[in-house]
């Protein structure tokens, strides 16, 4: 399947100052593939080295961390040359700490090598061994955006459309439905490439949703189960609970936004964010949640207006949300499914701003009103209004438009487009969510 990282992965390839890349996601979401396919079509040769499933790899970095000594003991254990025009990806790197340290001695002695490592864990495991700061590039890859999932699935023409969308001309009726027929199966499948590629292999729709919700369910188990792995017993048990929790509390709120994030009753005798912190934050450092911190007031920096414990959650894929709630799949395509109407298209809408390059998701609260995203664009503060179906109405956001004054309002719905760039107003379809920054261009002009 073809990602957007891969035109970063191919910048970073022909960088001058190219160092390390250290690519970060939750598992199953695709970085071995990406690597993989990176390096056999970028790279002469490309040599493969899984911490997880080699664990004697770990005894090459323990005499000492000399990239050229490292290399020869790799060749050998591979039986395979490592040339300097190769590229060497150590997957599961977060098995072996030292093996991570040794990226900066790569960097510092051989800096015309190219080296990949990937992780889904990275800065769980704790170690003495010290991080490579300042000596490796990040990139990080999430679950399929709508418009991947839509290259992924062989949609062609509504990739091409949406490639080449304006967000200030209007979109044909008979386009709009098919692309939001599309946007409901994206909802119940997801962004996780083993489960869009069980739809890619199966003609009938429908017959593929069984098997479909099965493996979703089978990757559930197996998240937990790395829970169980890398956090104890007793750990794994309050990380599961409050993972779970997510789209319960998501269930609760009948007003169709996604409710500040309640700490009270998830586990027994925790109940304040103080407790829970570090369980938040594992989930947050291993991908599985994402947090949109909320804030006070609309200003500059953001981070200024916001609270510790004052946040939202949502899951890091939208389809998994689905499975972990045990909603039918056939209720999201009827897009009758009461309270989480409004959740799933606001997780959409995080996953995809975070997709974009957005590391932090940030939402506006004063008194009774708020605004599900609240973006900064060259220094102006832009609200963005998420409603689920139709009606696209609020109270909320004209709050905020009289109080601020922004640049301009953004409301995505399931509503076709509509643009008043007079009264600065401006309404995208759901699955036009990737268009934001064209249509700061297009109103700055």
């Amino acid at each position: 399947m073809k990602r957007k990282i891969w035109r970063d992965l191919i910048s970073w390839k022909k960088s001058l100052a190219r160092k390390p890349l250290i690519l970060r996601g939750a598992r199953q979401v695709g970085k071995t593939y990406i690597l993989k396919k990176f390096g056999k079509e970028q790279f002469p040769r490309c040599h493969y080295f899984n911490f997880e499933k080699e664990t004697g790899l770990s005894k090459i970095f323990e005499k000492n961390l000399n990239p050229l000594r490292i290399l020869d003991e790799l060749s050998f254990f591979s039986n395979d040359s490592i040339n300097k025009n190769d590229l060497l990806i150590f997957d599961e790197i977060q098995n072996t700490p030292r093996a991570l340290t040794s990226l900066k001695y790569f960097n510092e002695e051989i800096p015309h090598l190219a080296i990949c490592a990937a992780g889904s864990l990275l800065g769980i495991q704790l170690s003495s061994d010290p991080f490579p700061v300042g000596k490796v590039h990040f990139l990080d890859i999430f679950p399929l955006t709508f418009e991947e999932f839509l290259l992924g699935i062989g949609d062609l023409k509504s990739y091409r459309f949406i490639q080449n969308i304006k967000t200030y001309v209007s979109i044909p009726e008979v386009i709009h439905d098919h692309l939001w027929e599309q946007l409901k199966k994206y909802f119940i499948i997801g962004g996780l490439p083993e489960i869009v590629n069980i739809y890619r292999k199966e003609d009938d729709f429908y017959l593929a949703i069984n098997k479909i919700r099965e493996k979703q369910n089978d990757l559930i188990t197996a998240y937990i189960a790395d829970m169980a792995k890398h956090s104890g017993k007793k750990n794994a048990m309050h990380i599961e609970r409050l993972w779970r929790n997510v789209p319960q509390q998501l269930a609760k709120e009948q007003d169709g936004s996604a409710p500040k994030f309640k700490f009270k009753g998830i586990i027994a005798g925790l109940n304040r964010f103080a407790k829970l912190a570090g369980i938040i934050d594992w989930l947050s450092t291993t991908g599985l949640i994402i947090k949109a911190h909320i804030i006070n007031k609309a200003a500059l920096p953001f981070s200024t207006y916001t609270s510790e414990n004052t946040f939202k959650l949502y899951l890091f894929d939208v389809g998994l949300l689905g499975a972990l709630s045990n909603l039918s799949p056939k209720t999201i395509l009827d897009y009758e499914y009461g309270s989480y109407k409004g959740y799933f298209a606001e997780n959409f809408i995080a996953q995809e701003f975070l997709a974009s390059n957005i590391k932090n998701l940030y939402c506006w609260k004063e008194n009774t009103s708020e605004v599900e995203f609240v973006r900064e664009v060259d220094g102006n503060i832009l609200p963005i209004e998420v409603k689920s179906g139709w009606v696209t109405q609020s109270k909320s956001l004209k709050s905020f438009a009289d109080k601020y004054n922004p640049l301009y309002r953004i409301i995505f719905s399931a509503k076709n487009l509509y643009t008043d760039k007079e009264k600065r107003i401006f309404k995208l379809p759901l699955y036009m969510a990737s268009k934001f920054e064209d249509l700061y261009e297009y109103v700055a002009k």
